[in-house]
């Protein structure tokens, strides 16, 4: 089957409407939509449906279920790397989910409107807190678009690097060619989560 038959096919197994589509497809590649990626991206957006499609995470570990909490997930991942969330766990991530939509599991939140209000409150706080600039315009370049993008400049602020270093630091920390700006999902984590532990370590220290 092709990426892109298994994509629908496996959006429909999980019931996912064009918003949530679009929010995986977001977070992959940084492409909202199918017709703009490459043959490899479309591959690695497949690859991630499969993943979501069964019922545990590559450690063994059950995942959390419904079609907005790898959205969640991915986030507060990314506040725990900006240092602004204590606790990277699920119940963490639950019981923030509770207090802002009123809903007990990510499995619930089944409409694109309740799932906003818990990510734009998630958004909200590391803009707040970490001084994430999630602003997007048309002639953005799809890089500069990208959340782990987002998130690795606002840690390199919060380290008080350089950013005229960014594309200096970025390639020896995921591996990638310099000059590379279209880095894929897998690369952008290996750079937030090791910013991470710096993040993490420079505020221990501070304590």
């Amino acid at each position: 089957m092709s990426a892109h038959r298994t994509i629908h096919a496996i959006c429909g197994k999980l019931g996912l409407d064009d918003e949530a589509r679009r929010a995986v497809y977001q977070r992959i590649t940084g492409k909202p939509s199918l017709t703009l990626m490459t043959d490899p991206e479309k591959e690695a957006v497949a690859e991630e449906f499969r993943r979501l499609g069964g019922d545990r995470r590559p450690d063994g570990r059950k995942k959390l279920a419904g079609p907005f909490a790898p959205k969640l997930q991915a986030l507060w991942i990314g506040a725990w790397n900006l240092g602004i969330v204590g606790n990277r766990d699920d119940k963490a991530l639950l019981a923030f989910v509770k207090r802002q939509t009123g809903i007990d599991h990510t499995r619930f939140l089944y409409y694109a409107d309740d799932a906003a209000k818990a990510i734009e409150a998630l958004k909200a706080w590391m803009a707040r807190e970490a001084g994430v600039d999630w602003r997007v315009h048309r002639l953005m370049p799809l890089w500069r678009q990208a959340e782990g993008y987002k998130i690795a400049v606002a840690q390199l602020a919060l380290l008080q690097q350089d950013q005229n270093d960014f594309w200096t630091v970025v390639p020896m920390l995921c591996g990638g060619n310099p000059g590379d700006r279209d880095l894929t999902r897998a690369e952008w984590i290996r750079v937030m989560n090791t910013l991470g532990e710096r993040v993490r370590t420079m505020e221990a220290e501070a304590k």
